[in-house]
């Protein structure tokens, strides 16, 4: 089993960039896909990034292409999601989530782990 716990949330204005972090536990962690998903007030939770177990594969939301980058760190059971360029409507509670398996997969259906998220608030 894995918990997970995001950090590094917070205010910051539109064009500007955060890098959120998800300390995981237990040592199964280099096993799991991460991604990460984030709910927009009144609006469903949706996929953002995931990676794959290796670190080898990695696939984005359209929205973010080119502009988030989802790493981890195996060694320090640590996954991270650079965000470069928010726009406010990027504001949301963002979620760090695993899925067993190696594959990177978009699906939230798929995440089994998930933690309590963090807030990132994107002024105009």
């Amino acid at each position: 089993q894995v918990q997970l716990v995001e950090s590094g949330g917070g205010l910051v204005q539109a064009g500007g960039s955060l890098r959120l972090s998800c300390a995981a536990s237990g040592r199964t962690f280099r096993t799991y896909v991460m991604g990460w998903f984030r709910q927009a007030p009144g609006k469903e939770c949706v996929f953002v990034a995931a990676l794959s177990a290796s670190g080898s594969m990695t696939i984005y939301a359209d929205s973010v292409k080119g502009r988030f980058t989802i790493s981890r760190d195996n060694a320090k059971n640590m996954v991270y999601l650079q965000m470069n360029n928010l726009n406010p409507e990027e504001t949301a509670i963002y979620y760090c989530a695993g899925a067993v398996g190696p594959i990177a997969t978009s699906m939230s259906s798929q995440y089994h782990y998930w933690g309590q998220g963090t807030q990132v608030t994107v002024s105009s």
